[in-house]
C-alpha cells in the first residue's frame, strides 16, 4: 500500500521560507514522479510543482516559479519542496502526490495522481 506522508508545514512571516517533505513508503519509489499540490479554503486544489523519476525534469506554476524548488532524493524515498520569499497567498494545504503508473508523464493535474498525502498546513502571515 503506498503511502505518502508530508512534513515541515507552519507559521511563516511574508518573505520567509519553508522546506516541506513527502516520505513515501509503499512500493519503489525511485520509479515514479511526484508532485505537490495546495488547496486554500474555499478554493480548488491547484498544482504547485512535479518532478520526474529520475529528477531531470520539474514543473512549476506561474505563481511559484523562481521561488519554490522541487527536489527529491531516492535513496531516501523522500520529496522536497523548498519554499522561498512566501507571500500570504500562499496560505494552503500543501499535498504531495503520485500517479498509479510508472509510464505516466510529470503531471500537473490532480487526476494524473492516484495517491495523495494528508497534507500539511502552511501559512503565511505577520
Amino acid at each position: 500500500q503506498v503511502q505518502l506522508v508530508e512534513s515541515g508545514g507552519g507559521l511563516v512571516q511574508p518573505g520567509g521560507s519553508l522546506r516541506l517533505s513527502c516520505a513515501a513508503s509503499g512500493r519503489t519509489f525511485r520509479w515514479y514522479n511526484m508532485g505537490w499540490f495546495r488547496q486554500a479554503p474555499g478554493k480548488e486544489r491547484e498544482f504547485v510543482a512535479a518532478i520526474s523519476w529520475s529528477g531531470g525534469i520539474t514543473r512549476y506554476a506561474d505563481s511559484v516559479k523562481g521561488r519554490f524548488t522541487i527536489s527529491r532524493d531516492n535513496a531516501k524515498r523522500t520529496v522536497y519542496l523548498q519554499m522561498n520569499s512566501l507571500k500570504p497567498e500562499d496560505t494552503a494545504v500543501y499535498s504531495c502526490a503520485s500517479p498509479r503508473s510508472s509510464d505516466a508523464r510529470t503531471g500537473t493535474t490532480p487526476h494524473e495522481y492516484e495517491y495523495w498525502g494528508q497534507g500539511t498546513q502552511v501559512t503565511v502571515s505577520s
